[in-house]
């Protein structure tokens, strides 16, 4: 990093040194600090951007969280206290990150912050190019431009963050242009080309930059290089907008063929100034009176107060192109709404007329972008008979009347780049809005917005406005309703307030009920003009045949959308072809895509989708594709179970090695879990219901799923799928699949200590097992009884059921079963108090799983001995062995586990003497139960903080806990 500024030790922040200008990173002295992970550093990064200034908590949890967790205050405590570990020598009296006015300061006097840093250059390098000292004015340039060690922000997550990045990185572009300017008053035209090239490399169409290298390279004798600079920009800004270069770049051109000179460089003193910018065009040209052609703007305009907010900055704010704002996203979202209200609000801004056209871009006649030009050019003054034949000739005639004159061009409902392409302007004096369904992915765009429907508020807000603020206030909880089961989207809000304004004696409840019935809604939600089942049926009529079958077909399956290898399932074609299709689908705003290869439906998108399927389909295929999808998944998870517990036996109970889906490793296989398991619960569950499914699969799927349980994932939600399929299993009859459906429930239920009920499907499981002789189930299930019996049984019929177990499992002869019963039968003789005998199996199993590279398995068993060691006393050992399974844990980024092994380490820190230990310890396990939502694991993790504060001497701090700890149980 540069060393020009700060210097440090922990605790006296005229000595930290802190960097936002790249990875967020701080140093004390020489010395590198752990900053923690990156929602840590997020914050400190909001704290470091109001250096000095109180930052209010809720300013904090918006700037974190886009939606923030329910205990969203709780963790920024924790990320603060942690902070201070590292940037206070007093954690008791904070000096450098106290807190103030229910918010949070950071305390960094001038110069220890990069970006402060940064307009300190700036600022000296303006006053000494004023004063004429072009060279020292380009030394101090250099020095900013040279505190930039990456992206700004890099890789740290939030909105803050985001909106930041963007920001940062446009500074970086603007401070590179001021020191070649100054490198150039100074006559150091040569040792600016290098960098020059690689930012315009990087930069293929911020024309300044060009101007910039033109100059430089002309007057390092390169006349030829620097009109090659040229004819590049003109080339890639015809293929890339279609437009010529710009005034500057053209008069420029023009300057060097002439070899004026005043491009000459500056013999000394201040830097000869050459006027990229002069105006050629003058007003006479334009008619008298500007068009002013925006469509009128709502008077109920709700919501998106921050998105109107940036992107009348984008439109007003100068930069080195046009400002070209494209807004896009699926039919009825408020895209048109959006762009118009926008308009109005920057017109004053556009004093030379505002341009607006349909350009129908969702039905089947598109508009003609030559009609388009020849309408504006008239709106412009320019004759008919003046107006040239072809689209080509019109957009240059049009870019040409627009020279130098301030003028917004609104293009709404664009189909293609194709159509918008002529009606671009080509001066960056203009501003343009485009709205499209499809992303317009091929045009260059100053800001990209993909139109979400609106917030829960917002919209309520709207059904306020339209359906009268009296009515809303009196059923606040129906109105809420009411905007969800429209789902937030601005068209079916409007139509259903509409008709609520309509029909006053209705109450917002009455509207709702009437709203309940899914195949009903959108027949609901139609009133005079407005049908939201209408303008989707604009973009689904023009789908090709395999399209329109995909958009139907992935509709089919519950749970948060789809994935390609899911929608291959379901469209029975390779998965490249399919995600071909959802791809022009998401293309056209039918479906949205939230990660790579995932696809979600809108909810009122989905339930038009369903009622073609009924139109168009029928039942039968409906079924086929269900079950294909669920055998798809019962592949899949057996595969995942063969990576994450290699060696066991139910993936083959369930799956032939043939079918197997196969992961690179456990690492691959857990990031697929935790992106696909909620889709795959929501099937299940949804076939489980249907009339005819196909109950053994998805008994099959339960039983592989109980992996689930290991990883700490979904159990609560894996427990209810399990419950109801192994009653729906019980009513038709089919004791083999209730099995293994009971076996995964009993297992679910004990993670989720609700032991009686645990212990009861245990000996049904047993039952059942032994009547269908299903002996890999059985010997598990009688460890199981044995766990859930103790202080209900004889402890030597526990150690029976085990050892009946390990007989069992010993004559099924698969290594990986049976060190899980040994495993298993150790959990019973460490609550027995068989230390060394829990010790003894612990160790057997753990040999076993290591040889079989079962890493998860090795993790438990790791877990088992140091809670084994810990009862012996071993404290300092036990510790070693709950630190190991972290690292494990981490290694898997298997994050629901560690707030339990935490807990673990916490207490045998505190046995051993360590309270200041225990308490990082359980306040990481705190933090980590928070942010995954285990709310049993976040009052352990209470329990052994309150425990070790008060060891530590803190006893308010400890006893609050201790109490919120016994509230949350």
């Amino acid at each position: 990093m540069n060393d020009s500024f700060g210097a440090s030790a922990v605790g006296d922040a005229r000595q930290l040194r802190l960097c936002v200008l790249g990875p967020v990173r701080a140093w004390s002295g020489e010395r590198e600090l752990d900053l923690g992970p990156p929602q840590q550093r997020a914050m400190l990064a909001i704290l470091a951007m109001h250096a000095r200034r109180t930052v209010p908590i809720d300013v904090l949890v918006g700037g974190l969280w886009e939606d923030p967790p329910a205990r969203a205050v709780t963790v920024l405590r924790t990320y603060a206290s942690r902070l201070r570990r590292v940037l206070e020598t007093d954690r008791t009296r904070p000096r450098v990150l106290p807190m103030a006015d229910n918010g949070y300061v950071l305390q960094l006097p001038a110069g220890c912050l990069d970006v402060e840093v940064l307009e300190e250059r700036t600022a000296a390098a303006g006053r000494a190019r004023a004063e004429g000292d072009m060279a020292a004015a380009a030394g101090l340039l250099r020095e900013a431009c040279e505190l930039w060690k990456g992206d700004p922000l890099a890789g740290l997550p939030g909105p803050y963050a985001q909106a930041q990045r963007a920001r940062l990185t446009e500074r970086r572009l603007i401070a590179v242009q001021a020191w070649a300017e100054a490198e150039l008053g100074a006559g150091r035209h040569a040792g600016v080309i290098g960098e020059l090239t690689m930012w315009v490399d990087q930069h293929p169409l911020v024309e300044p930059m060009r101007e910039l290298l033109m100059l430089a390279l002309y007057r390092s004798g390169r006349q030829a290089e620097a009109l090659g600079v040229f004819a590049d920009a003109r080339r890639t800004l015809g293929e890339e907008l279609g437009v010529e270069p710009g005034p500057g770049l053209r008069e420029l051109h023009q300057a060097i063929l002439r070899a004026e000179p005043a491009l000459a460089a500056p013999p000394a003193g201040p830097a000869a100034t050459f006027d990229t910018t002069a105006k050629q065009t003058g007003s006479a040209l334009f008619p008298p009176v500007p068009p002013a052609q925006l469509p009128a703007d709502i008077a109920d305009f709700t919501g998106r107060e921050e998105l109107v907010r940036d992107l009348r900055a984008v439109l007003t704010s100068p930069g080195p192109a046009m400002p070209l704002v494209g807004v896009s996203g699926m039919g009825g979202v408020g895209k048109s709404t959006l762009a118009v209200h926008v308009a109005h609000s920057v017109r004053d801004h556009f004093p030379d007329g505002q341009l607006y056209a349909n350009l129908r871009g969702a039905g089947s006649l598109p508009a003609d972008p030559a009609e388009i030009l020849a309408a504006f050019l008239g709106a412009l003054g320019v004759a008919d008979a003046a107006i040239p034949q072809g689209t080509t000739e019109r957009a240059a005639l049009f870019r040409s009347r627009l020279v130098g004159r301030r003028i917004l061009v609104l293009l709404d409902d664009a189909r293609d780049t194709a159509q918008i392409t002529p009606l671009l302007p080509g001066t960056r004096s203009c501003a343009v809005v485009v709205t499209s369904r499809t992303w317009l992915a091929e045009t260059p765009m100053s800001r990209r917005v993909g139109l979400e429907p609106l917030a829960c508020e917002e919209a309520v807000r709207l059904v306020a406005t339209i359906a009268g603020g009296p009515r809303v206030a009196a059923e606040p909880e129906a109105a809420r309703q009411l905007a969800r089961a429209c789902g937030f989207l601005p068209l079916a809000v409007r139509t259903a307030a509409s008709r609520l304004a309509t029909r006053p004696a209705w109450r917002l409840s009455h509207m709702v009920d009437r709203l309940a019935c899914e195949r009903r809604r959108l027949a609901e939600l139609t009133t005079g003009e407005l049908a939201v089942a209408a303008s989707f049926r604009l973009s689904y009529d023009q789908l090709s045949a395999e399209a329109a079958r995909a958009f139907r077909m992935l509709a089919l399956p519950d749970g948060p959308g789809v994935s390609s290898a899911a929608a291959a399932a379901l469209l029975e074609l390779p998965e490249r072809e399919a995600e071909r299709l959802a791809e022009s689908l998401t293309d056209l705003g039918l479906l949205s895509c939230p990660h790579p290869g995932r696809y979600e439906y809108h909810d009122l998108l989905r339930l038009f989708a369903r009622q073609l399927v009924r139109q168009e389909e029928g039942p039968a295929a409906e079924k086929a594709a269900m079950e294909r999808l669920t055998r798809h998944y019962l592949a899949t998870v057996a595969g995942l179970y063969r990576v994450v517990r290699p060696g066991y036996p139910f993936p083959d109970l369930v799956a032939p090695v043939g079918t197997r889906a196969g992961f690179d490793g456990p690492v691959a296989g857990l990031r697929w879990a935790r992106q696909e398991i909620p889709a795959v619960l929501a099937v299940a569950g949804q076939v489980c219901r249907e009339p005819g499914g196909p109950l053994a699969v998805v008994a099959d799927l339960t039983l592989v799923l109980i992996q689930l349980i290991d990883l700490g994932m979904a159990v609560p939600e894996l427990c209810e799928l399990a419950g109801r399929v192994a009653e729906a299993t019980r009513a038709a009859g089919l004791p083999h699949s209730e099995a293994r459906a009971r076996y995964t429930l009993l297992w679910a239920l004990r993670e989720m200590l609700r032991t009686r009920q645990a212990r009861h499907e245990a000996n049904r499981v047993i039952t059942l097992c032994r009547q269908t002789g299903q002996t890999a189930l059985l010997a598990p299930a009688l460890t199981a009884l044995a766990l859930t019996s103790i202080r209900h049984c004889d402890d030597e019929e526990a150690v029976a059921w085990c050892d009946e177990a390990v007989t069992l499992a010993a004559q099924e002869g698969n290594r990986s079963s049976h060190a899980f019963v040994e495993s298993m039968s150790a959990l019973v003789d460490v609550a027995l108090g068989r230390l060394e005998p829990a010790l003894g199996r612990a160790e057997r199993s753990l040999a076993t799983f290591e040889d079989l590279g079962d890493r998860v398995g090795r993790i438990h068993m790791t877990y088992a001995r140091a809670t084994a060691l810990h009862g012996l006393g071993r404290f300092e050992a036990a510790c070693e062995g709950y630190r190991e399974c972290l690292a494990a844990l981490r290694a898997l980024e298997s994050w629901d586990r560690m707030p339990g092994v935490l807990v673990g380490l916490a207490e045998s820190c505190r046995a051993a003497g360590r309270p200041a230990q225990a308490v990082e310890a359980a306040e990481q396990a705190l933090v980590i139960a928070e942010e995954v939502g285990l709310e049993h694991r976040r009052a352990n993790a209470l329990t052994a903080l309150g425990h070790a504060l008060c060891d530590l001497g803190e006893h308010d701090r400890g006893q609050a806990c201790l109490a919120e700890a016994r509230s949350g149980r």
